[in-house]
């Protein structure tokens, strides 16, 4: 189910082997995205539980999903971008649900590079987009 965006990050980081340079494939990820508008980094778009200072920014249109997103942590952002290619712009609410966003990212091994703090804040960045999908259906 996972996205061809997503396939090629798995793809980056079976070649990747050393650690640190997946960890800065994942920063270079974040740096790429679009910066989020200071107007959507309010309380409501905040999401809780993560070390980092995150927002993520749902929009939700004839019932396609897509999210925009930001962190004042560079490895967050990173994160955030990587979560874009998993639920990939246009999948239906009921697609976003079936998304095993666990199962994917641990094609990464992120879970086992990754601070307890932050796989926290990826488990409420993933909570967050499936219950922003949930209460849509």
């Amino acid at each position: 189910m996972a996205s061809a965006a997503f396939e090629e990050i798995v793809e980056d980081f079976e070649f990747l082997e050393d650690w640190e340079d997946r960890y800065r494939h994942v920063i270079e990820q974040g740096k790429a995205l679009e910066p989020l508008p200071e107007a959507l980094k309010v309380p409501a778009t905040k999401v809780d539980g993560c070390a980092s200072q995150v927002w993520m920014h749902p929009v939700i249109e004839e019932g396609r999903f897509h999210f925009d997103g930001a962190s004042d942590a560079l490895i967050v952002r990173g994160l955030i971008a990587v979560l874009r290619c998993l639920y990939k712009l246009g999948l239906t609410l009921d697609e976003v649900l079936a998304v095993d966003a666990r199962a994917e990212l641990e094609r990464l091994g992120l879970n086992e590079h990754l601070s307890a703090q932050r796989s926290n804040g990826v488990r409420a960045m993933i909570e967050r987009i499936r219950e922003t999908a949930a209460a849509q259906i």
